[in-house]
């Protein structure tokens, strides 16, 4: 079933998973930006520098060369992994794949063949365990525009962020939750399921941040009624914080909102719940991490270890899905970038300096509440 207005954003439910993937590479065009020291913030959304820093200005001189994704390390050949296991010796392990005496994932085995975690192997028709190490998580942070939909195959053709991503050798890229059509912002993606599952179960509580422009301001009560908690078709449903920012834009209003769960759409109905609509949707945080300040629309960077290991500690993943087998991916930067919270801090990606789509600034100190709160769940 097609995902309503773009995208869901289940609550608890598994994460999006983009189908298997061909093993090359994919190329992806990224514009160098000075190294930074603020991801965005609210006050970036009123000034109109978001917008401006988001979109390639006119007379910007002409892409760099396209970079190809870093290729992951090898996987090991099935006829040492056998000889490791103590099968027997290399020698006989490719006279038994020779033979057809071994297949890997119910398909005859041949010589040379690699080999990956999660792969089903068989020698005579019994299934053999095998110690092979899952490859590190990989997470990237993707500026999502209006237009885009969460999704790898969608029945009306729209576009799709999956077709963006750069290709693995091995896994596939999964949606930490979703946004919808109409909703624009920080969306992240990660190979690892179990910790896109985490980041999205409302028992570890990582909170997103919203710019949010509303037709027609609200009232004392109305802001309230939000921070109370509101009936929805699928149960109740509240603000963490929401607070007035800026000028009002005719009969527009900047808010700025944060939210410990998502559901379909649920800033959007939150709002309409109280007799408004909104105009405009920005997601700038999700728990730890700021969108980066000059990461381009539709364009992505690879988060770094250390801002990993802050999303898996904030998520309660462990360890060893973290780290798998290290090996070289995308040009990192591992120092973490802070924003303000008030019972926390958050971090964003720093930039890749070897040329990938860097932000301009990485994130400064965000307002509001913490990013290490007591729910979870998708923003809207």
């Amino acid at each position: 079933m097609p995902p309503q207005d773009g995208g869901l954003e289940p609550n608890e439910a598994p994460a999006l998973e983009q189908q298997a993937q061909p093993a090359i590479e994919n190329e992806a065009i990224e514009t160098p930006a000075a190294e930074a020291e603020e991801g965005v913030a609210i006050d970036d959304v009123l000034s109109g520098r978001f917008d401006t820093e988001a979109e390639a200005q006119p007379d910007a001189p002409a892409a760099p060369p396209k970079r190809v994704l870093a290729p992951q390390a090898e996987q090991p050949k099935l006829h040492k992994v056998l000889a490791q296991a103590g099968m027997g010796s290399r020698l006989e392990m490719e006279q038994l794949i020779l033979e057809g005496r071994i297949s890997v994932n119910n398909q005859p085995a041949h010589v040379g063949q690699r080999i990956q975690y999660g792969d089903q192997i068989k020698v005579n028709g019994r299934p053999i365990k095998v110690r092979i190490a899952p490859p590190p998580a990989r997470v990237l942070a993707y500026h999502k525009p209006v237009g885009e939909v969460v999704t790898h195959d969608d029945p009306q053709n729209r576009p799709t962020v999956f077709r963006k991503l750069p290709r693995l050798q091995q896994g596939k890229w999964q949606s930490v939750g979703r946004l919808d059509l109409n909703t624009e912002g920080l969306l992240l993606f990660t190979t690892s399921g179990e910790l896109a599952n985490r980041l999205m179960h409302p028992r570890f509580g990582l909170e997103r941040e919203y710019a949010v422009r509303v037709l027609g301001a609200l009232t004392d009560e109305e802001k309230q009624r939000l921070l109370d908690g509101v009936p929805l078709d699928d149960g109740m449903a509240q603000f963490g914080s929401i607070a007035e920012e800026g000028q009002s834009e005719g009969a527009n209003q900047w808010y700025r909102v944060t939210i410990a769960e998502g559901r379909n759409r649920e800033v959007r109905r939150m709002i309409e719940s109280v007799g408004h609509a909104v105009s405009r949707l920005i997601r700038i945080r999700y728990g730890a991490m700021l969108l980066p300040r000059g990461l381009k629309r539709g364009q992505f960077m690879e988060l770094g270890e250390r801002d990993i290991r802050a999303l898996g500690e904030a998520s309660g993943t462990p360890e060893r899905v973290l780290r798998g087998a290290r090996e070289p991916g995308l040009p990192q930067q591992d120092k973490p970038r802070r924003g303000r919270g008030d019972r926390g801090r958050a971090s964003g990606p720093r930039p890749n300096r070897a040329g990938g789509p860097a932000p301009a600034e990485a994130p400064r100190r965000g307002p509001g509440a913490s990013p290490w709160s007591q729910r979870g769940g998708q923003g809207a």
